[in-house]
């Protein structure tokens, strides 16, 4: 990062606060946020980003011994056996409870390595470095980790906040362009559940909102960021506030486990989001006006809508075992306006059933 750039730090409060640092170059601070205590590092990265770690492990060599740990790319690597294997390469290098972990890639990767840093010897220092837009926006930031298992997603996990989030934006410039708007969704969803500004920058200009050198971008960006860490700020194992972030959740992660993970995230939870928005609709929560937004603003950005209509029990069976049920009564958080969710509690499966019609293709 040049003298006098632009950087932007945002607080996540709580027990264990930390900063979100949003910025282009800000990756150039990873050792000030492993610290002085550690000894020994370890870079856990996809295929793809070899290279980049290998620049990192010359950045750090100077005040570190670092290791780099290969793992297979987004929800493959979110296994236990990735897990162990991690672990094994911490055990032979004699890692101790002031060595640091770094996670250096999508959210997958940061879900892991934070798995990986909060169980080994209970729990040892992790910043997140996200290369997605997922990542920065969602996955890095609150300290929730997890891995899958055969039965669904994230079900074995730990709340472990991370020591910082460095969200460097040259990061994104090489991204795949649906890469970027599969992110999207997640940012789409802070503005229904919190900040509308962000509706407002993608209705007014999508493809600056979704070019990673714009000022829109980074702005979106920023406030999707900001959301959450207000959120986990009040509310850090999910008791209470926190769940307003599963909007668009319920339905896509069952959708996730229906296309075996082959869906990219963004694409399952903007089809959950569709629904969300006619469950609230039908519920009569919801006015036409705010339902019909988030679809409009989906397809601005290339986003699904819809699932076919001959998949609803497979998915209702899905998102009765999910997390999110309590007492095997489902949960949906919905909008009773803009910027105003809640919890639907047990909600009739005709009702259900009547606001999956209308996403069904």
């Amino acid at each position: 990062m040049t003298a006098g750039e632009a950087r932007t730090s945002i607080r996540v409060g709580g027990d264990a606060g930390y900063d979100v640092v949003v910025g282009r170059g800000v990756v150039s601070e990873l050792g000030d946020a492993i610290g002085p205590a550690a000894r020994k590092v370890l870079v856990v990265h996809a295929p793809t980003l070899g290279a980049r770690a290998a620049a990192l492990r010359e950045e750090l060599q100077d005040r570190f011994e670092v290791l780099l740990a290969e793992v297979p790319d987004a929800e493959a690597g979110k296994r236990v056996e990735v897990a162990a294997f991690c672990w094994q390469v911490l055990g032979q290098a004699d890692f101790t409870r002031s060595d640091a972990i770094v996670g250096l890639g999508g959210g997958a990767i940061t879900d892991l390595a934070g798995f990986v840093a909060a169980t080994w010897l209970r729990g040892v220092r992790v910043v997140q470095v996200p290369t997605t837009v997922l990542g920065m926006v969602d996955a890095a930031v609150g300290g929730k980790t997890g891995i899958n298992t055969s039965e669904g997603k994230n079900l074995v996990g730990v709340f472990h906040a991370p020591a910082a989030v460095l969200c460097d934006l040259e990061l994104l410039d090489t991204l795949p362009r649906n890469e970027i708007l599969a992110g999207f969704a997640e940012i789409v969803k802070a503005g229904f559940i919190r900040y509308p500004e962000i509706l407002d920058v993608i209705e007014a200009d999508p493809d600056a909102a979704t070019d990673p050198t714009s000022p829109e971008f980074r702005r979106v960006v920023e406030l999707a960021i900001r959301m959450k860490a207000e959120v986990v700020s009040e509310d850090f194992t999910e008791q209470g506030l926190r769940e307003i972030l599963n909007y668009g959740h319920t339905l896509g992660h069952a959708v996730e486990h229906a296309e075996r993970y082959q869906w990219r995230h963004g694409a399952a939870i903007s089809v959950g989001m569709a629904f969300a928005a006619e469950l609230g609709r039908l519920s009569g929560r919801l006015s036409d006006e705010v339902a019909d937004r988030h679809k409009r603003v989906l397809d601005l950005l290339g986003l699904p809508t819809t699932y076919p209509a001959g998949r609803w029990n497979t998915l209702l069976a899905t998102m009765q075992r999910d997390k999110k049920a309590r007492g095997g009564q489902l949960r949906f958080i919905v909008l009773d306006d803009l910027a105003k969710p809640t919890v639907m509690q047990a909600p009739d499966q005709s009702l259900l059933f009547a606001a999956y019609q209308e996403i069904g293709s």
